[in-house]
């Protein structure tokens, strides 16, 4: 028998415990509770898994590997959409072989007897069945009635209490025979209790009901979470604690590792100690579960709690009932009463307290002697900014709810003259529909009106707010790309460049202080509603006097565009066709499904290019990322270029026009772009790029940001990934070159960025100590601190200024000597943390 572990899911209902991992992989008693879950599984004979991802898979894949190091063997399957239950287990099909396979969820603790469950799909000679129970609270969980013989007769998904006609539910842990998957059509979202079970009922095949007794929790938020611990810790549920035991007066110790503890520390009930765990003096424990690295002060009184790795408690703590995540500070002498959940990389200053069932979202700073009685989402005054260079996101209808976008709206038409005009835009996303909606009525308080442009690309706005000089500023909402959950609202000024920093405060002040501006009734704004009509065509013809339609009819041109799903399909297929670019066009439509899970879209993305411009002999491929700003570009062999490779190229064919005109043409480039080669009529400024007026802007040809983002300064002041395709290819076409013989013309050199894991604390010293290791060496502070150690090799460090890690960028004419350039000062900046 095989083993079918279905983890995919969002975790929405668990956030933010779920905020940078899968819900299977949060921790029950220090290991992931999906791996609980399969080593019960080993021990009863199964060595085969198949796991089903989604969301976030590459910390699954990272954690277990290929199953070797656990004496199994794991095969991945990873679908590029939402195919549901059933539907994702079709895609696993080819894996799952002639045998019959148990189907069960990764994100579940329970104590059955898998054994008994086995034996009794063997005796009814069963085609498919359900593991059932029976729990207090049926709602969340689809009831189910079987008869005396076993077989279900009635089904019924999450019902009211007024529909509940069972306290039995369906587990979600199937034994199913091969010939089952015949009836799950392949690539649809297909679900087994909607659709799968009522469709064999219909066709005659009987479903068995395989009753099992015994603990069985699906840990669906953090209240179940901090249950499960408890059933643990109290022994209502049968579970194997790993580790050394001690016994103590009044408690037990399992520990990771052999400690020895001052006679002053005090152990209750049942405490568990991963790796390097300090305790001081005076620390007393009663039912805690303590992961790796953490450190808790003297006197520290902490029970009923869950703490996760590298936490660093100070002395005098009383913590009741919380959840401690990763990489959090708690000063000294703070009390949080039951029931906090404190998410990562937090800091509570000293004398703070928190009231009960408070929860702290990822990344607040709470000031010294604070008292906190509400959850700390987004926008609290707890947390030191909302705006990252001109955006604000968050996890929708969360983090960023309707009230927080109201407020967020009210505050910055607030900044703005009673009576201007902002143009304001969304995706297609439910989410952006919701929270623009609510951003409205902000506006409108403030005395602000509004030009709704609903559903449309931000690079049309963007080209229409530059256009009209009665638009003051301009927003738009739009789906995270790498994480579905999450909304981004950026905020644009009158040039349609991102607000600046002043701005951005500005706003945070009135957020934060709640100084409104709320007008009378008279003056309330008014909305009007665009028919996208005159915004398409001002986009286009903008675009058609720019670019040479000639060229694009008379030479033989065929390209493949992927459009990734994105807004920029309803705009960019008739503008390219217009042109008479014969091309074969991916993706040209909306689909919320596929946007959910980025990576396989961008893989599958690639893939087809290759596939296509390799098999039609095609010109060359762009692939236009869903919000119109960065571009990835395709060889005529069908390889999609790097982003240096790509910047490069770029480069070349402005060369190109510049030397055919006789002129130099200007680029402004980010610090770490690649400077190995060289071009004779290029004058390439580098620099940070920030807080820049579009007049500024338009002193460069063009300004990329060496991602994939490129603004051609002549159409707009801000990148666009459709006129950036049109501006390529035209060039291309006019110079008569191929990608990929461009591509081989460039030197061979060696080129990385990579992440160094520094904490907060340690930012400026690691500033100070780089600047003082450039001595007698050419450097730069322009941008973080830069040293060239040879005329073509060089290392660049920019501090992250939201995340803890220093952001590492090399360059250096071979591979050889650009690892001995990363292994020098990777080595040297573990050191200088130490001193």
């Amino acid at each position: 028998m095989k083993a079918v572990v279905m983890a995919g899911g969002f975790g929405t209902r668990i956030q933010p415990l779920t905020n940078s991992r899968p819900k299977p992989m949060l921790p029950i008693m220090n290991k992931p509770m999906m791996e609980h879950t399969m080593i019960t599984l080993k021990e009863l004979g199964i060595t085969e898994f198949i796991v089903l991802l989604y969301f976030k898979p590459e910390i699954i894949q990272a954690h277990f590997g290929d199953g070797s190091d656990f004496g199994i063997k794991i095969t991945y399957v990873v679908p590029d959409e939402d195919y549901g239950t059933a539907g994702a287990v079709k895609l696993a099909q080819e894996y799952i072989g002639d045998d019959n396979f148990i189907i069960i969820s990764g994100d579940l603790v329970t104590d059955f007897d898998f054994q008994k469950i086995f034996d009794y799909h063997a005796e009814k000679k069963s085609k498919l069945t359900i593991t059932l129970t029976s729990v207090d609270n049926p709602l969340e969980f689809g009831v189910v009635i079987a008869n005396e013989e076993g077989k279900i007769e009635k089904f019924l998904e999450k019902p009211s209490w007024g529909e509940v006609f069972s306290d039995t539910i369906n587990t979600g842990i199937y034994i199913i025979e091969p010939e089952i998957l015949a009836y799950i059509p392949k690539n649809e979202n297909y679900d087994f209790s909607k659709d799968l079970f009522p469709k064999l009922m219909r066709k005659g095949i009987d479903l068995m009901a395989g009753y099992s007794e015994g603990y069985w929790r699906d840990v669906g938020n953090p209240e179940s979470y901090r249950d499960v611990y408890d059933d643990i810790l109290t022994g209502r549920v049968k579970f194997n604690i790993d580790g050394e035991i001690t016994q103590f007066p009044d408690g037990v110790l399992y520990s990771d590792e052999t400690y020895s503890f001052d006679q002053s520390i005090e152990f209750i009930g049942t405490v568990v100690l991963g790796k390097n765990v300090t305790l001081e003096k005076g620390v007393k424990l009663n039912n805690v579960v303590i992961g790796d690295n953490v450190t808790i002060g003297k006197e520290s009184k902490i029970r009923n709690t869950v703490i996760w790795n590298d936490v660093e408690i100070h002395a005098k703590v009383k913590l009741d009932g919380c959840v401690i995540c990763n990489d959090n500070v708690i000063g000294n002498n703070v009390t949080a009463n039951a029931g906090m959940i404190l998410a990562e990389g937090c800091e509570i200053g000293q004398l703070s307290k928190i009231e009960q069932d408070v929860t702290i979202w990822p990344d607040k700073k709470i000031e010294d002697a604070s008292i906190v009685n509400h959850s700390l989402i987004l926008g609290n005054k707890y947390k030191n900014s909302i705006f990252v260079n001109g955006t604000v996101f968050g996890k929708s209808n969360v983090e960023l709810s309707c009230e927080m976008a109201t407020k967020l709206a009210e505050a910055f038409g607030g900044q703005l003259p009673v009576g201007s005009c902002v143009v304001v835009s969304r995706d297609y996303h439910k989410s952006s529909r919701m929270l623009k909606r609510a951003f409205l009525g902000g506006l409108l308080s403030a005395g602000i009106n509004v030009i709704d442009y609903r559903d449309i690309p931000s690079a049309v706005l963007r080209c229409n707010l530059s256009s009209h000089d009665q638009f003051i500023a301009g927003v738009h909402f739009r789906q995270k790309t790498d994480d579905p959950t999450s909304t981004v609202m950026t905020f644009f000024d009158c040039e349609a460049l991102r607000i600046n920093n002043e701005m951005s405060k500005k706003i945070e002040k009135a957020f934060f202080k709640e100084t409104f501006r709320r007008v009378d009734y008279s003056l309330i704004g008014e909305i009007r509603e665009s028919s996208h009509e005159k915004e398409y065509r001002v986009y286009k013809e903008g675009m058609m006097q720019l670019v040479n339609p000639h060229i694009f009819k008379c030479l033989d041109c065929r390209v493949a565009v992927d459009m990734m799903h994105g807004m920029a399909s309803d705009v960019f297929p008739d503008i390219i066709n217009d042109l008479g670019v014969e091309n074969i066009m991916f993706n040209a439509h909306r689909d919320e499904h596929r946007l959910a899970n980025i990576n396989a879209l961008i893989k599958q993305s690639k893939q087809d290019m290759h596939d296509v411009i390799n098999a039609l002999k095609l010109n060359a491929g762009f692939i236009l990322y869903p919000y119109g700003q960065r571009l990835d570009i395709v060889s005529d062999k069908g390889v999609v270029l790097g982003k240096q490779d790509a910047l490069n190229v770029v480069l070349l064919l402005l060369n190109m026009e510049a030397k055919e005109t006789g002129t130099i043409k200007r680029v402004f480039l980010p610090t770490w772009a690649v400077d190995i080669v060289h071009f004779e009529n290029l004058k390439i400024e580098r620099g940070q790029y920030a807080n820049f007026k579009a007049e500024k802007m338009r002193e460069y040809d063009l300004v990329a940001t060496g991602e994939g983002n490129f603004a051609f300064t002549e159409f707009a002041t801000h990148r666009d990934s459709m006129f950036a395709t049109l501006r390529i290819l035209e060039m291309i076409l006019h110079h008569g070159v191929k990608l990929s013989d461009m591509i081989d013309s460039l030197p061979s050199f060696y080129y990385k960025i990579t992440k160094i894991e520094c904490r907060q604390a340690l930012k400026g010293k690691m500033m100070r100590m780089f600047l003082a290791d450039t001595k007698g060496k050419e450097s730069s502070t322009l941008d973080g601190v830069k040293i060239w150690l040879d005329k073509n090799d060089w290392i660049l460090m920019i501090p992250d200024q939201y995340r803890d890690h220093l952001n590492l960028y090399i360059q250096s004419e071979n591979e050889e000597k650009g690892e001995a350039i990363l292994a020098e000062y990777s080595a040297k900046i573990e050191q200088w943390s130490k001193e």
